[in-house]
This record gives C-alpha cells, structure tokens and sequence, in this order.
C-alpha cells in the first residue's frame, strides 16, 4: 500500500470527465464572482462613506442564501440537481445585469444594490445546494476528500486571481466593467454545465417541504458528531464577517486604494488555496477532529494579529495564515459531513450546514459592521478575535468529553449504509 502524499491526488481530473467539466465552469464562474466581492463594497462605501452598509448588504445577501440553501436542499433531495443548478445559476446571470445596469446610471440606486443582493443569495444557494449534493453522486464517497480539495484549490485560485482583477478592472473602468464581466461568466459557466448527466436522487417520500426539512433537522440532532461539526463551524464563519471592514482598514489605517483592497481580499484565498494544495497531510491523523479544532484555533489567533497589526503587509500575512487554517478545517468538516449523511438526506443536511455557514456570516458581517462605528475597524477585528478564541477554546474542551473521533468513525459507518 503506497504512503499517503502530503499533497492532493488529481487523479480524479484525469478519469471522471464529469467532474473535469463541473470544475471548469464552476472556476469561470468564481472569477466573476470574485470581482463582484470587490465591486459591491467598493461601490456601496463610495456611495455612503459607512461600513456599516457594507455590512448590511453582505447581510442581506446573507439572508437570502440562508433561505435559498434551505429550500434548495429540499428541492435537491427530490428533483434532478443538473436542472436545479442551471436554472439557479441562469437567474443569478440576470441579477449581475441589473447590477451593471443599475452602477451606469448617473445616480446609482443603493436599494437596488441591497434588493439584488438577496436576489443573487438566494438563487444563488439553490445552486449550491444542488453541486453540493451532486458531488457524491459524480465522484463517489470514496473520492470525497480529493474532490473537495480539488473544488478548494480552483475557488480559492480564483478567488485569490478575481479581487485583485476586479481591483484593476474597477480602478480602470469602474464597477460596471466588473458586474459586466461577472454577468458574462456566469453566462460560460451555464453552456459548459449543459453537458452533465442527469442527478437524479434517491427519492425521498413525498411530504411536505417543512416537513422534510424538520426530518433533516432530526437527523442532525440525533448525531452528536454533526453537532459538533457545526457549532464550531459557526464560530468559524462569524470571523469571517471581517471582510466587511477591509475598505475601512485600506481607507484609514493603511491609507492605500482600490487595488489594496483587492490584495485583502485576495490574501484570505490565497491562504486557503496553499491549504487544499497540501491537504494529504490531515488523512494521516486517526482524529482528524484534533486537526480540524486545531485549525479553528489557528484561524482565530490569525484573527488577533490582523487586528493587532500595524501595517498592509503583516495584515496580508496574517489574513494568508487565516486562510490556510480555514480551508484544512473546512476540508475536514465536509468530508466528515458527506460520509456521515445517507443520499436520500444529501440535499438537506448540506444545505443546513451551508445554512449555518450562512448564518454565521450574517452575524458576523452585521455585528462588525455595527461594533466599527464605535470602534476603530481594527480594535473591532481585535476584539473579534480575542471572543472567538475563547469561545473555540471551550468548544474545543467540550468536544474532547464527548469523544468527537469515536462518533465519527462510528456515523462514517453509519452514513454509508442508511
């Protein structure tokens, strides 16, 4: 038996043309997106000079992928999830029209933006919920981690490639240039997903959508191993709502401008792509639970010196280090999930989980967002920082009491064989 490499297997690439063809377009499409990442805080700061909005719109958007990701992971556990993903992605294309459409006009409309920004969430997760419970279909249980750390290494290459682009774009042409492009990214990502097969589920009975969805609620609650995967993928998330305050940071503390802004909110990306390039390594632990708390602790500590940090290039170091520890423990998270859960509950137990993701990040967008017209933006990520590792660190001792690593192993089982 070969010695497990500390870096990704791409074999997957080379043997599963379905999975080649899902990359491909969901990289196209990341880039776009990436661009809008910037362009929506930069056009929402210069149009109102508060974070506070920034973080509103980001909370906005928020809710509807909370609520999207709820019904999409219905909708994925009883109708085909190819069609689900490209009738989502499609009306997502019509919203980053309307957003370009909106940032020509001579008075751009801020309730436009806040309008559109729960149009795209919540389409947008539908979609999510259908990839997300496609992918054991396309690549199989066995090939779960290495198709995540594939997925990984492209989303955050090019999450790590578009801000910075869309930085650019933005300085020479305007938000515009940068909606535009992401409309028509979306627009290749469709063509190129016309040609998966059908993902048909195993078919749930048919109930009510609360009803089903109260099911998928019961089955989380009854494993003690899931429960643990998302508190502490809460906690993790909520930090992330730091992104809101990188324009405040680049226009006060670091006095820099729209290509700064794009280099913040390339680093976090850039951090994690180094993570899923060498995600072998955590496969060699027998508790891959003490790598995952591990990472989250290393996350929240990154959170601390970005707000203790005085200059751009310890603030990129430090949202690099943030990254690489969130993509190991997200890695491990998602594969603990998809072996834990039968295809028959796919769509919906993934869907809460992106669901709290979700939620997290509301929380913590708008409660930084609000904590910096108090504080100064990085006091507030400080203070951020300094809570949440606490918080990880009891967490953490809690877990160690109920035997995280044991409930894994024993779902794993239990997961395959409903």
């Amino acid at each position: 038996m070969s010695k497990p490499s500390h870096f990704v297997d791409v074999s997957l690439l080379l043997t599963n043309p379905a999975f080649r063809q899902l990359l491909i377009a969901r990289t196209v499409s990341l880039v776009g997106l990436g661009m809008l990442t910037v362009g929506i805080p930069i056009q929402v700061y210069g149009l109102t000079g508060a974070s506070v909005h920034v973080g509103l719109v980001s909370a906005v958007e928020g809710v509807g992928l909370f609520a999207g990701l709820l019904l999409g992971g219905v909708l994925a556990d009883l109708y085909d999830r190819r069609r689900l993903i490209l009738f989502a992605r499609s009306i997502c294309g019509i919203g980053f029209v309307a957003l370009a459409v909106n940032s020509a006009l001579p008075h751009p409309s801020l309730g436009a933006i806040y309008g559109l920004a729960l149009w795209d969430g919540f389409f947008g997760a539908l979609g999510v919920s259908g990839l997300m419970a496609a992918m054991p279909m396309i690549v199989g249980r066995e090939n779960l981690m290495h198709a995540g750390a594939l997925g990984m290494i492209t989303a955050r290459f090019s999450n790590v490639v578009a801000p910075s682009l869309g930085g650019l774009v933005i300085a020479a042409g305007g938000v515009t240039s940068a909606y535009a492009l992401t409309a028509v990214g979306t627009l290749v990502t469709v063509l190129t997903l016309l040609g998966l097969p059908p993902l048909v589920p195993q078919r749930s009975e048919e109930h009510h959508p609360l009803r089903l969805l109260a099911e998928a609620f019961a089955f989380v609650l009854g494993r003690r191993v899931l429960l643990a995967i998302f508190a502490l993928g809460t906690l993790l998330t909520v930090t992330s709502g730091i992104r809101v305050l990188f324009p405040a940071l680049i226009d006060g503390a670091f006095a820099g401008g729209s290509v700064a802004t794009g280099l913040m909110y390339s680093a976090v990306p850039l951090g994690a792509t180094l993570g899923a390039v060498v995600s072998g390594w955590p496969q060699r632990f027998e508790r891959p639970d003490h790598v995952m708390v591990a990472m989250c602790l290393l996350a929240f500590v990154a959170v601390i010196v970005l707000g203790a940090s005085g200059s751009l290039v310890a603030a990129l170091a430090a949202l690099i280090v943030y990254g690489y520890a969130v993509a190991i423990a997200s890695l491990i998270q998602y594969t603990l999930i998809q072996k834990a859960t039968p295809d028959n509950f796919l769509g919906r137990v993934n869907s809460l989980w992106a669901a709290q993701d979700t939620l997290g990040d509301i929380v913590g967008a708008a409660a930084l967002g609000t904590i910096a017209t108090a504080l100064l933006p990085a006091t507030a990520i400080l203070v951020a920082g300094l809570a949440a590792l606490a918080l990880g660190v009891g967490l953490a001792l809690l877990m160690r009491t109920v035997g995280l690593g044991e409930v894994a192993r024993a779902q794993e089982i239990e997961g395959a064989n409903p």
